[in-house]
């Protein structure tokens, strides 16, 4: 092993045993010398969003004011994507705005097809969702986990699966925040 990496593994021994001290947590040495903010300010995400070395951004993405993106996250802005403020996209999360289907199908003679793809504000996307081109996801919206969205979310909405279906929507009333599911 030479020198430099017997440091850099010294080094994170010693950063990751202080984040579990602090934290509870353990993460690889790319997050302990990144700067998840520092990395949304250069790619020009509004103030106090943030962005882990682990995620992925492509073409033309904006995200708004307080965000948080997850790690291993997809951010695929090549048809367009705006992302709000005070959103949570979790872990896992893929937003896509492009597809390679008709350029596959046609033995690469097709163009990629494009649409934008847009979070509104205050929006929970949960782990390991997909979103494809030209969704728009209402504002105040939640998305649980693992479901695959292929249609437009009404502001207001709780949806789930693959494909995902509407099985409930968001109440806010002052400081009091309500998910109503529907009861079938």
């Amino acid at each position: 092993m030479s020198e430099l990496q017997a440091e850099l593994r010294a080094l994170h021994a010693r950063l990751d045993q202080q984040l579990q001290s602090d934290w509870q947590r353990s993460l690889p040495l790319d997050e302990h010398v990144s700067d998840r903010w520092e990395r949304a300010r250069a790619l020009g995400f509004g103030e106090g969003s943030s962005i882990y070395a682990a995620s992925y951004v492509y073409g033309d993405v904006t995200v708004g004011e307080g965000t948080w993106i997850g790690p291993f996250t997809v951010l695929d802005g090549s048809g367009g994507l705006r992302i709000g403020s005070h959103c949570s996209i979790s872990s896992g999360v893929h937003l896509y705005s492009h597809d390679t289907v008709k350029w596959a199908l046609s033995g690469g003679v097709a163009e990629y097809e494009r649409s934008p793809v847009e979070i509104g504000d205050c929006c929970y996307v949960g782990p390991q969702t997909i979103v494809v081109r030209g969704v728009t996801v209402g504002h105040h919206s939640v998305v649980g986990g693992g479901s695959f969205v292929n249609r437009d979310v009404e502001p207001y909405s709780v949806v789930v699966g693959s494909p995902c279906r509407r099985i409930g929507r968001v109440e806010i009333d002052g400081d009091r925040i309500d998910l109503l599911i529907d009861r079938e």
